[in-house]
């Protein structure tokens, strides 16, 4: 902690000069040098044109360009680069560890590390960024570029996914591809940029700011090619325009690879459709049994219900199921029910658990497909659900069209892998009526099992404090106004008169309670 009354070390991103405004003379000199090159010729032919990256003021103004550590950022949430047993020491990481603390370190040991190309989330400490996103990056062969580029792609959009999953104000970048990992500085820049605009145009309503944080080698690389991803108007787009590489990604900004566009046909044999449908969503495959390489699923579902399966193959059969499930979690747009904010990971618990908030209030059963919820719900849990945690459920206001039915949560509980229920250490559920403690009695016992001693009902938020720090929880300001508001303190003096031994004055403190649906 910074001395009394001396200046902090950290940097507000709200102070750091966003790309749409001017950066200094750097800039102006680089406009100049573009503008040299541009002859009367090509202005013609590029004005004919329509940029795939088009001059976008809304999303210039939520990008940032520091060049210094990103381990002194004050957002929401930091990067890391590190490798697969995220033990790398890289200038990045070493600065992070060194102003994260000891913690860190333990925290990590409990990810039991991280693919290349994928992202885990931890505590960010004695950060100013609340969280630390860890990414691997991806080794540089020349002849594997294709799956280099696939997945240094993976890692900033499942960065920017976490960022929006959690619903994340800000995020800092360091440079994901170190010169440890030996991806050359300028073709990493392109993925980097244009993976991080094409997620904020398709689902970056949410994000107010993404910085990228670089150092003095990187930075004029960086400034070079951000005007082609991140022109500041329609001059600059028109000049970047010719400068831009053949690939530029797809939709999503991930790499295009044509050799690897094949599709398995649902329905082979009219090869009309089978033309037509090659030119949608590559990634889908066919829903049959033989699309998806595996045995007769009738013939399946058949033995399980007479019971002639065993437990093995039943437990393979559901693990199938679930990364079904998970693979449409992954490829699914579900910006719509991560907008509700209805669940999400706030810190840990006494115990050091992870702590995931659910909101009832904010999920309007009638008007969403729960089918999407189910999937986001799956999508959001299933790197969490890896080690222990706990899980908190605000019953605070809900209405008649906030209430989950029983037989959704029934096939929630079916489909979800066992981790899901055997990590999950305790169920508070906060501010519950008496019709919700009935029904939620009814599904433990009679529904579901192994949940019935792990669901807590919470009366206030001083009995939910005992086994979370209030800075360890996100609470939404309505739950706190309706806990203030219903938690009735009266005061009652009570007159003991004992003979002989004088006349004594008790306070007694009591609380009272009421249900949600009674008046005060």
């Amino acid at each position: 902690m910074d001395p009394l009354g001396a200046r902090s070390q950290f940097v507000e991103v709200q102070n750091l000069p966003t790309w749409d405004q001017p950066q200094g003379v750097q800039d102006e000199v680089d406009g100049e040098n573009l503008l040299m090159e541009e002859d009367d010729q090509l202005t013609n032919q590029l004005n004919s044109l329509e940029s795939p990256f088009p001059f976008r003021q809304d999303i210039n103004s939520k990008i940032v360009l520091f060049n210094g550590d990103v381990a002194l950022l004050n957002c929401t949430a930091i990067v890391s680069t590190s490798n697969e047993t995220l033990t790398d020491k890289n200038p990045v990481s070493d600065s992070i560890h060194r102003y994260s603390g000891p913690e860190l370190r333990d925290e990590l040991l409990k990810l039991k590390g991280c693919r290349t190309g994928e992202a885990k989330m931890t505590e960010g400490f004695n950060l100013a960024a609340r969280f630390i996103i860890h990414t691997v990056g991806p080794k540089y062969k020349a002849k594997y570029r294709t799956a280099a580029e696939s997945s240094l792609y993976s890692c900033y959009r499942n960065v920017m996914q976490l960022a929006k999953e959690h619903a994340m104000a800000s995020v800092g970048f360091c440079v994901v591809s170190t010169v440890k990992r030996a991806y050359p500085l300028e073709d990493a820049t392109h993925i980097a940029l244009r993976t991080v605009r094409r997620f904020l145009e398709n689902h970056g309503e949410n994000i107010e700011v993404v910085v990228f944080a670089v150092s003095d080698v990187e930075e004029p690389v960086y400034r070079k090619l951000m005007p082609l991803y991140y022109p500041r108007s329609k001059k600059e787009e028109r000049i970047g325009l010719p400068l831009l590489p053949a690939d530029i990604g797809n939709a999503e900004g991930e790499p295009v690879v044509p050799e690897r566009q094949i599709r398995i046909a649902e329905k082979p044999g009219n090869l009309e459709d089978n033309l037509q449908e090659t030119s949608s969503d590559l990634g889908l495959v066919g829903s049959h049994a033989f699309a998806r390489m595996e045995g007769d699923v009738d013939k399946q579902r058949k033995l399980i219900l007479q019971g002639q399966m065993s437990e093995a193959a039943q437990q393979k059969q559901h693990q199938r199921n679930y990364n079904r499930w998970l693979c449409r979690a992954r490829t699914e747009d579900l910006s719509d029910i991560a907008a509700l904010k209805a669940l999400y990971q706030t810190g840990v618990d006494l115990c050091g658990r992870t702590v995931m908030v659910v909101v009832g209030r904010n999920i309007p059963v009638t008007l969403i497909d729960m089918e999407k919820a189910l999937l986001y719900f799956i999508h959001v849990m299933d790197h969490i659900t890896v080690k222990e945690y706990v899980m908190v459920y605000f019953h605070t206001l809900t209405g008649e069209h906030n209430h989950l039915d029983t037989d959704f949560l029934k096939k929630l509980y079916d489909i979800v892998d066992a981790k899901f229920k055997k990590n999950l250490r305790a169920f508070y559920f906060v501010h519950p009526t008496f019709r919700s403690k009935v029904s939620t009695w009814f599904f433990v016992t009679f529904s579901v099992s192994g949940l019935k001693e792990k669901v807590h009902h919470i009366e206030n938020l001083q009995q939910l404090f005992t086994c979370i720090l209030p800075e360890q929880i996100d609470i939404p300001p309505f739950v706190l106004e309706y806990d203030t508001r219903v938690s009735i303190q009266c005061f009652t003096t009570i007159q003991l008169s004992i003979e002989d031994k004088g006349c004594y004055t008790v306070c007694v403190h009591v609380h009272f309670y009421r249900e949600p649906d009674t008046p005060l």
